[in-house]
């Protein structure tokens, strides 16, 4: 698999972009944790994926942007929906069906360890150095640092939900690498992430129309439907808007270190407008997962060596 040059180093503006994606994306587990309590997960990720992508046509639409026509693309499109979108969603849908989003949150934090391989195999320009597997472990533990001990409680059981959510994770280091393809391709982001879930959206459908309940659509109530926009809007349309922003400068790599931002920003907004205070693990897991991060871009530690 080939794909020309990325600069793994980010720029201030790309980890800007990781930053708010990491916020939009930590909504989604809590959007999730509350739809799963009325929709089954089928329902729950088709409904995300196809109201993104009405979102998304009306941007394209809205903005003149071209849209590309020929069987390549719109296949890769197929590709990505089902790397990034359909077996990830709904695998971790079910699994947070059995455990609670804290522990997912650990094991969705896994992704970059596995994209580090991934990567490394597929793609010459993201080899993988002992600085960057250390900076990964690092923001790994910082992770699990963070979300604390008791998400760890349930680590013993439900062994499928959590081989769920970890396979979902090594689906997306395969998606990060595959999403490479459409900058080569000269797909706009806005066009590649609505083709996505355009793709995504109709190998969903069929299966929600023959074995889903979609009675229970009718029956929810105005709290379900506004965490569904959520999801789908926030989550899901913008944030992918950003992936593939992210993606096409920084590569493969730097896009899953995501998962590890999460469990900062959701720490933070909780501290600045929800009044919690900062705990002890809570710092350390920030710091650690800090480090991790500086590692994983290499310049601090260059300089370092330099100095």
């Amino acid at each position: 698999m080939t794909s020309r040059t990325i600069t793994p180093t980010m720029t201030p503006g790309t980890w800007i972009m990781l930053v708010v994606l990491s916020v939009l994306w930590g909504g989604s587990f809590f959007f999730v944790e509350v739809l799963i309590t009325t929709w089954s997960p089928l329902t729950v990720v088709t409904l995300r994926v196809g109201l993104a992508a009405l979102v998304l046509w009306a941007v394209v639409i809205a903005t003149g942007r071209p849209v590309p026509s020929d069987r390549h693309t719109w296949l890769a499109f197929f590709g990505m929906g089902l790397l990034n979108n359909v077996i990830p969603f709904s695998l971790i849908a079910w699994g947070q069906t059995e455990i609670a989003s804290g522990l997912a949150a650990i094991l969705n934090a896994t992704t970059p360890l596995f994209t580090v391989v991934v990567a490394g195999i597929l793609l010459k320009d993201e080899q993988a150095t002992p600085l960057k597997v250390a900076g990964v472990l690092i923001g790994f533990a910082g992770v699990a640092v963070m979300v604390g001990p008791a998400a760890l409680a349930g680590l013993g059981g439900a062994v499928l939900a959590q081989c769920a959510v970890l396979t979902a994770a090594l689906t997306y280091a395969f998606a990060g690498v595959f999403g490479r393809r459409f900058r080569d391709m000269g797909v706009d982001p806005v066009v590649t992430a609505a083709g996505q879930v355009t793709g995504s959206t109709v190998v969903l459908l069929p299966f929600l129309l023959t074995t889903g309940d979609v009675a229970a659509l009718t029956q929810a109530g105005t709290a379900i439907w506004l965490s569904m926009l959520g999801l789908a809007v926030l989550s899901t349309a913008i944030a992918y808007i950003l992936y593939f922003r992210v993606l096409a400068a920084a590569g493969a790599t730097n896009i899953t270190l995501v998962t590890f931002l999460i469990p900062v920003s959701a720490g933070l907004l909780g501290i600045g407008f929800l009044g919690e205070r900062l705990e002890l693990e809570q710092a350390a897991g920030m710091i650690l997962i800090g480090i991790g991060l500086s590692a994983i871009d290499g310049r601090l530690w260059a300089l370092r060596r330099r100095g």
